[in-house]
Order: structure tokens, then C-alpha cells, then sequence
């Protein structure tokens, strides 16, 4: 009996220990002003594919592309005819250039064909210069790719698996210029909420101020400004701040994927009293074709194809179900269910709850 009594205190003790609803750091729901990557792009060319590159007569842009590469390597006044060549591609080559990227860094970049070659399987990329917005060049490309799709045809069947035309380069450029922001030097940085919300702004203020009292000063639904407070830096300061839990608010929310019939109901979506009802006719049409042949020593007649159609109708009865006012979501899920009806109605039923006004929550299709 005391064997069990202190089980069941231990397990009182762990319950009431826990948290009533998920708390998260404050570095999973931020973003910090000036931590972020630059986007970077460039123009390039993929060489020794298998027969698979692009055709010169249908890409003009690769045999300009290939004259430039061979007349910078000394190689020039090719004609044409002497350039007829199926094993190199024009690829733009794009990147993301990490914040606080330093000069000799590695970073991957994504390869993806621009005319019309087949696949960029077993291909290298040549020295490829990244640009950002600004027209500097800050990363240089090259290295063999690595294809995740493949292809292949014979003279009457083909198969295509995945996406052959692109490909990445893991490690595949190098750093050659920096992003100049010094931001242990900051007195000031601004923190936005990756889901704007007054509510979570105030609580995040809160939390912080609770352990640097002033240093947090929510301005509006996304953005909390962070002061630097006595004589550490700013890199400490945030090293300080990220890893403290808040209570995020979420809106109420309904997000429906028609095309894939996926729904998703936010916790705090809640309806009024309504009744639903769900029923209808299924109809089914069905051709099959017959053929029509004329009698043996016949003359004049000929072969012909006689269309039957059937058309069938099943019908379904309707229910009707009473879903109470202010429930949960669990008892909204319960409701929907007890009708017994499938993704596509679901979505219809939750459209006519909406246009009727009594669910209380932002309905999103996507």
C-alpha cells in the first residue's frame, strides 16, 4: 500500500511540474536584424555529360558560352561545324551566402539546366563566379554534381525518375568576398517574431525583462527592440536571450489543401451551435463499345463501332448531426466524424460553416 500511495504522489508531483500548454525558445521563433543570408546566382557551364547536353542548334546562348570559355584557354576561331558537341549544358548555378560567411569558406549551391539537355548526370561544373543583387561577385563554383533523378530512353519506351536537369554541389564554391557587418558592435538590435502577434511580442518582452529588467521593449505586433544592458556585448547578450522559453499565442486558424485534401485546425478554433447535414446522389457513367459487323456475302457493308452508355445512380442517404456551440477541437474533429465523411466533404462542410458564420477562425485555402 505505501508502495503505491508514493507512486501515485511521485506521479502527482511529476504532473503538476509540467507545463499546461508548450513553451519554445525564443531563438526558434525570431529572426535577429541583420542574421540572415544573401542570395547569390550565377551563370555557368556543365561539361562532360554523356550524349545527355544541350543541342547548339536549339541553345544558342551554350555555343556563345562555350566560344568565350575556349577563347579565354586560347582556343579560338572554331567554326561551327567544329563545335558540334553533345556533352556540355548551360546550367544557372545558384547559392545562399550564410551570415558571417568569412573568405575561404565552403557553401553548396543548386546547378539547374537552362536549355534543353536531357540530364546532368556525371557532369562537372566549370569555375562559375556567384553575384549578389549588387553585382559583386562573392563566391566561385566549380566541382562534379551530383544528379539525385535519372532518365533513360530506348526507341519505343522512356523512363524519367526524379529531375535529372537539376542537381547540387555539396561544398561546391568558396567564399571569396565578405558581407562587412560587425555586430558585436551593435548597442541596438531588433528581434522579429517569425509569426506576427501582439500577444507573443508582450510575452516575449516580459520573459526577457524578467531576466534583464529594461532591456526589451516590445514596438509592435513583430518586432521587439533589445538594448544593450551593462558592459557585456552584444553577442553575449544574445547568447543570454535565445535560449529562454516563452508561451506563444497562435491564431485561429484553418488551413485546407484542396488538392491533396489535407486540413489543418488550429487548437483554438472554435464554432457555434450548428447542425450539419451530409448526404447526396452519386452518379456513374459507363461507355463500352461495341462492333457491328455486316452478315457473311453481303454488299456493301462495312465495320462499324455501336457506342452502349449506362448510367447508374446510387443514392445516399443524408445525416444530420448537431455539433455544439464554443467546442474544442477535439469535439469539432468528434463531430465531423460521427457524420462519416471524407477529406473532400469535410472541406465543403467547413466552407458552408464559414459562409454561414459561425466558425471563428481564419479559413485558408491553398
Amino acid at each position: 500500500m505505501n508502495a503505491v500511495l508514493k507512486l501515485l504522489l511521485t506521479s502527482l508531483i511529476v504532473a503538476l511540474a509540467l507545463p499546461a500548454t508548450a513553451q519554445v525558445r525564443i531563438k526558434d521563433i525570431v529572426t535577429v536584424e541583420g542574421v540572415r543570408s544573401n542570395q547569390l546566382v550565377g551563370y555557368g557551364l556543365v561539361v562532360g555529360l554523356n550524349g545527355t547536353g544541350d543541342s547548339l542548334r536549339n541553345s544558342p546562348f551554350t555555343q556563345r558560352a562555350i566560344e568565350g570559355m575556349l577563347e579565354r584557354l586560347g582556343i579560338g576561331n572554331l567554326t561551327e561545324d567544329q563545335m558540334r558537341t553533345a556533352n556540355t549544358a548551360a546550367v544557372m548555378v545558384t547559392a545562399d551566402l550564410p551570415p558571417f560567411a568569412r573568405a575561404g569558406a565552403s557553401i553548396d549551391v543548386v546547378v539547374s539546366s537552362l536549355g534543353d539537355a536531357s540530364s546532368l548526370r556525371g557532369g562537372t561544373l566549370i569555375v562559375t563566379p556567384l553575384s549578389a543583387a549588387d553585382g559583386e561577385i562573392y563566391a566561385v563554383a566549380q566541382g562534379p554534381i551530383a544528379v539525385a533523378g535519372y532518365a533513360a530512353q530506348g526507341l519505343n519506351a522512356s523512363i524519367v525518375e526524379g529531375v535529372p536537369t537539376g542537381a547540387r554541389i555539396e561544398n561546391g564554391a568558396i567564399v571569396e568576398r565578405e558581407v562587412d557587418f560587425a555586430f558585436n558592435d551593435l548597442d541596438r538590435v531588433l528581434l522579429a517574431l517569425r509569426n506576427p502577434d501582439f500577444v507573443t511580442a508582450k510575452r516575449v518582452e516580459s520573459v526577457i525583462n524578467a531576466e534583464l529588467p529594461g532591456a526589451a521593449t516590445a514596438i509592435d505586433s513583430r518586432t521587439i527592440a533589445i538594448e544593450l544592458s551593462g558592459k557585456v556585448s552584444m553577442v553575449e547578450m544574445m547568447a543570454y536571450i535565445e535560449p529562454l522559453l516563452v508561451e506563444p499565442d497562435q491564431v485561429a486558424k484553418v488551413i485546407i489543401d484542396a488538392r491533396s485534401g489535407t486540413i489543418v485546425i488550429g487548437a483554438n478554433v472554435r464554432i457555434d451551435r450548428v447542425a450539419v447535414s451530409q448526404g447526396g446522389l452519386t452518379v456513374t457513367v459507363r461507355d463500352d463499345f461495341n462492333v457491328s459487323q455486316p452478315e457473311s456475302l453481303s454488299i456493301g457493308g462495312t465495320t462499324v463501332i455501336v457506342p452502349n452508355s449506362s448510367v447508374g445512380v446510387e443514392k445516399r442517404d443524408a445525416k444530420f448531426a448537431v455539433i455544439d456551440g464554443s467546442v474544442s477541437l477535439q469535439r469539432l474533429v468528434d463531430g465531423l466524424n460521427a457524420i462519416g465523411v471524407g477529406a473532400t466533404e469535410t472541406i465543403s462542410i467547413l466552407q458552408a460553416i464559414k459562409a454561414a458564420g459561425a466558425l471563428h477562425a481564419d479559413l485558408e485555402i491553398i
